[in-house]
C-alpha cells in the first residue's frame, strides 16, 4: 500500500487528481506506471486523431472497413505493451491488474469511444475473449481465442431478439436443433445487435439460442455456440443505427438464420450451459462499460469548461460561465461525476474481494445509475453549447446517445432495478428487519415507564410497524 506522501503526490498528478484517496492508496506501483502511459496515449495518440479517423472513415471505399489508424494504432500499442491490459490474472498474458486497478485504465479510454478498440479493450470481444478462455476448450481457444487475442479478428455477441421480450432471456427463441446424422446444429431465428458482418474483420458471433424447449428447467434449455462469418444460412439483413448513428465500422446488425448449419464442436461448454456462461460473461462487461462511460463524463466536462470561456461566446457581454445558472451546471455536474466514479470504483473493489458473484449488486448499482447520470450531464453540456450542442461541432451528441444506448446494453435498467429491489426485499425479510423495529417498540415501553409517559398521547406516536401483533400502545 502507498505511503501518505505518495498518496499525496498523486492526487497532485493527472490522471489521478480526481481519484478519491482511497483508490490510490490501493494502487501499485506497476498499476500506476501502466495508468499513466494509458493516459498519455490516450492524450498523445486518439483524442487528437479524432478527425483524422472520421475523415478516412469518410473518404474510403466502404464505411465498414476499419480505417488505417486504427491498424496502426493498433500495431503501436501493441508493441508498447498497451495491448490485452483487461485480461483477468488467468491469463499467462495478463498484466496482473485488479478490476480497481484496470477501473483507473478504462476510464482513460472511455474518453474517446474507440480508444479502447485501439488496445484491444473494446467490447464486445473483452466479454467474448473471457468467455472463451472460461468455458471453451483448448482445440476452441487455438482456432477463436488466439485471433482475438493477437488482435487479429474482431467477434460479435448475438443474444438478444425482436420477436420476444429477451430482458426476460427465457424467453430467447432462435432454436438450436442437433442433426446427428451430420453431427450439425441447424439453426433458425432472428437475432439483433451482433456487430455487422459487412465489417470482414469480424469473424464469427457467439449465438445464444434454445436448444431444449421442453426441458422443465427454463434455465437449461439454452445453448451457446459459435457461428463462423461465413456460414451458409447466416445472414445480415440490414444495419441497425443507433438514434440515426450507424457506428461504423463496427456498428450494429440485424441477422436471419434460415438452416444456418454449425458443427457441434463449436457448442461451448456443453448444451444447456448459456446462462452459467452469460452470468460469467456479463457480470465484467456491464461494469467495463461504466468504467469507460466515466470518462465520457469528464470528457464532456471539459467541453462544458470550454464554454464557459470561450471569449468568442458573450450574451449580454458576459462570458457563459459567469452567469448564476452555469455556475450552479458546473458544480452539479462534478457532483455527478464524482458519485459516478465512486459508484464505479466501489463496484471494480468489491469484486476484487468478493468476486463477482457477490458483487452483484455493485455492479448491478453502476449499470443503473452510470449511464442515466452521463446522459443528464451531456445533455446540460449540450444545453450550455445551444444549438451548436446539438451538431457534428463537437462529440456530444454521439457520446449522448453512447449513453443512451447503454442503458439498454447487457440488460435494461428496469431488468437491473427490479433485481436489486427483489433483493432488498428478500434481505429485509433475512435479517428480521420487523423484529428489529419490533424491538425499538418494546424499548419505546421501557422509556415511557422510566419517564413516566405511559399516557403518551397518539399524536407522538409511530406507526411503524407492519405486523397487527404489534398494537399501539
Amino acid at each position: 500500500m502507498a505511503s501518505n506522501n505518495d498518496v499525496a503526490a498523486l492526487l497532485e498528478e493527472v490522471p489521478f487528481k480526481n481519484y478519491p484517496p482511497w483508490v490510490v492508496q490501493k494502487l501499485r506501483p506497476q498499476a500506476v506506471d501502466l495508468i499513466r502511459r494509458v493516459h498519455k496515449w490516450v492524450e498523445n495518440e486518439c483524442i487528437p486523431a479524432e478527425p483524422i479517423l472520421k475523415a478516412q472513415l469518410a473518404q474510403g471505399k466502404s464505411r465498414w472497413v476499419t480505417p488505417p489508424l486504427i491498424y496502426e494504432l493498433r500495431k503501436k500499442a501493441k508493441a508498447q505493451g498497451l495491448f490485452n491490459i483487461f485480461l483477468p490474472n488467468h491469463f499467462k498474458e495478463s498484466p496482473g491488474l485488479t478490476n480497481l486497478e484496470y477501473s483507473c485504465c478504462a476510464e482513460l479510454m472511455g474518453r474517446v469511444y474507440w480508444a479502447a478498440q485501439t488496445m484491444n479493450c473494446h467490447a464486445p470481444d473483452t466479454g467474448n475473449m473471457e468467455l472463451l478462455a472460461k468455458y471453451c476448450s483448448e482445440e476452441q481457444k487455438q482456432k477463436w481465442l488466439k485471433p482475438l487475442m493477437d488482435g487479429e479478428a474482431f467477434s460479435a455477441y448475438s443474444m438478444t431478439e425482436p420477436d420476444v421480450a429477451s430482458s426476460d432471456a427465457t424467453n430467447i427463441s432462435c432454436r438450436l436443433t442437433l442433426d446427428k446424422s451430420t453431427n450439425e446444429y441447424v439453426i433458425n431465428g432472428r437475432k439483433l445487435y451482433g456487430n455487422v458482418l459487412w465489417n470482414d474483420e469480424v469473424k464469427f458471433h457467439i449465438l445464444m439460442a434454445c436448444s431444449d424447449p421442453g426441458n422443465p428447467n427454463p434455465w437449461r434449455r439454452h445453448t451457446m455456440i459459435i457461428v463462423p462469418r461465413d456460414t451458409p444460412g447466416h445472414r445480415q439483413v440490414r444495419n441497425l443505427s443507433i438514434m440515426g448513428y450507424d457506428h461504423a465500422p463496427d456498428g450494429h446488425g440485424e441477422y436471419i438464420y434460415e438452416n444456418a448449419r454449425v458443427p457441434a464442436e463449436n457448442v461451448i461448454w456443453g448444451e444447456g450451459r448459456a446462462f452459467d456462461i452469460a452470468q460469467g460473461r456479463l457480470g465484467p462487461g456491464r461494469i467495463h462499460h461504466c468504467m469507460r462511460l466515466v470518462g465520457q463524463a469528464e470528457r464532456a466536462y471539459e467541453f462544458a469548461l470550454l464554454r464557459c470561456m470561450d471569449e468568442r461566446k458573450k450574451p449580454r457581454g458576459r462570458l457563459i460561465g459567469s452567469f448564476d445558472s452555469n455556475i450552479e451546471r458546473i458544480a452539479q455536474m462534478r457532483l455527478e461525476i464524482d458519485s459516478m466514479k465512486l459508484v464505479v470504483m466501489n463496484a471494480a473493489d468489491t469484486m476484487d474481494i468478493r468476486g463477482n458473484k457477490a458483487g452483484r449488486y455493485v455492479i448491478a448499482q453502476s449499470k443503473i445509475m452510470v449511464p442515466e447520470k452521463l446522459a443528464a450531464v451531456i445533455d446540460d453540456c449540450m444545453q450550455m453549447y445551444g444549438g451548436q450542442g446539438l451538431t457534428q461541432h463537437t462529440p456530444l451528441p454521439e457520446m449522448w446517445t453512447y449513453a443512451r444506448f447503454v442503458r439498454l446494453a447487457d440488460g435494461p435498467d428496469a431488468a437491473h432495478r427490479h433485481q436489486v429491489g427483489r433483493d432488498q426485499l428478500k434481505a429485509a425479510k433475512k435479517e428480521n428487519l420487523v423484529s428489529k423495529y419490533e424491538g425499538y417498540r418494546d424499548r419505546e415501553r421501557d422509556l415511557r415507564k422510566l419517564w413516566k409517559m405511559e399516557g403518551l398521547d397518539d399524536e407522538f406516536d409511530w406507526e411503524y410497524i407492519p405486523l397487527a401483533s404489534s398494537s399501539k400502545l
